[in-house]
């Protein structure tokens, strides 16, 4: 596909790929920007396991649109077969990624509108509306965790007279979604609403998102700063950072939230300086049959060659370089959990809450009653 560099989407049908779904091949950010289509299943499961489409909002987006794929694969089918083989796509998609919440829930929506349907244009025409309806929810939510998290930036900017410093951790941006982000959803109505703002941005090791942010913040034209992840804490303890904006992969009913490794030690260096720190996702990042964040929630091991290799540019040619010698092995564990008592707030498209079972159970009545 031809590469182009205007898009703010992540992923999309395009007329000119017919039984296809478009998506910016993420692994090649920010040295360069490829545009791919997925036209199977296991094509677009693929994409997710190697994090060509990543972040919460944009894999469950991604089932949703796998499910429209697997639809279109179990085209001729009779009836059982059919839903077999939707089920077996639903299993294959969620597998990909274990701990982020937005899989599954994409995935058992799509099973749920699709299962016992014995005409192959229904089945279609069920799965491509239902895919297109969790796009715009996911791009309706962020537009609105945006309006929230815009309201302690103006009161931040108003108490201190001066420009806002916000740290963020990973990619929680539009990259991470279909549009405008989570944790970047307030920073974008902020330069939007003429507020002043600075943004220091995380390396985010290992695999770096930070420099997916910092992408971002660079073509929004807005003011940041890159640093590595051990300054984060200097940074904090010396009153530099007003306030802190991380997204969630996976949230429990009690407030708990998984996020990229790194994140806890945000929470206890904000926690120990007083700094504010909220975590913004949509809805469908809260796991309503999660309570303990701790016990609950399956962190994802990845390959140890995330670690012992970076990403680079050399000679403008983009290449993994080994940083560690040969011998000395590696875990790598993709996420770290937070518990409620160190985040200030929740942020979501229903509003502010505190990050507590009481609060959460308030503000999600429906996901209590889905929890039984």
């Amino acid at each position: 596909m031809t590469e182009r560099t205007e898009r703010d989407q992540t992923i999309w049908l395009d007329p000119d790929f017919p039984d296809a779904v478009c998506i910016i091949d993420q692994r090649v950010l920010p040295h360069g920007y490829t545009e791919m289509a997925v036209d199977s299943v296991a094509a677009m499961a693929e994409a997710i396991r190697t994090m060509a489409v990543r972040g919460a909002g944009c894999i469950g987006v991604a089932a949703g649109f796998g499910m429209y794929l697997a639809a279109l694969e179990a085209r001729g089918m009779k009836a059982a077969e059919a839903d077999s083989s939707l089920q077996a796509a639903a299993n294959t998609l969620t597998a990909t990624r274990p701990t982020a919440t937005n899989l599954s829930w994409a995935a058992n929506r799509q099973l749920d509108r699709l299962l016992g349907i014995d005409d192959d244009a229904e089945r279609v025409r069920r799965a491509l509306a239902l895919a297109q309806d969790i796009s715009d929810e996911d791009i309706a939510a962020c537009r609105r965790i945006g309006e929230v998290g815009l309201d302690l930036i103006r009161a931040a900017h108003k108490r201190l007279g001066r420009t806002v410093n916000i740290l963020t951790h990973c990619n929680a941006g539009w990259l991470a979604f279909v549009k405008h982000g989570s944790a970047t959803a307030p920073i974008y109505a902020a330069r939007d609403a003429g507020i002043p703002i600075h943004v220091f941005v995380g390396e985010s090791r290992p695999r770096n998102q930070g420099a997916l942010t910092a992408w971002e913040l660079r073509n929004a034209g807005i003011d940041h700063t890159y640093l590595v992840d051990s300054a984060v804490g200097h940074l904090i303890q010396r009153g530099d950072v007003d306030m802190i904006f991380v997204g969630a992969d996976r949230v429990t009913m009690s407030g708990d939230t998984a996020n990229k490794i790194g994140t806890y030690l945000r929470a206890l260096a904000a926690k120990e300086s007083g700094v504010p720190f909220y975590v913004n996702f949509p809805s469908s990042t809260l796991d309503p049959h999660s309570f303990d964040g701790i016990d609950d929630i399956e962190i994802e091991e990845r390959d140890g060659d995330e670690v012992s290799h970076v990403r680079s540019k050399v000679d403008g040619e983009s290449t993994m370089a080994r940083v560690l010698s040969d011998g000395s092995p590696v875990r790598n564990p993709a996420f770290d959990v937070t518990p409620h008592h160190m985040v200030t707030g929740l942020i979501t498209e229903r509003g502010l809450c505190e990050a507590s079972p009481e609060a959460v159970a308030k503000l999600f009545p429906d996901y209590v009653a889905r929890a039984g």
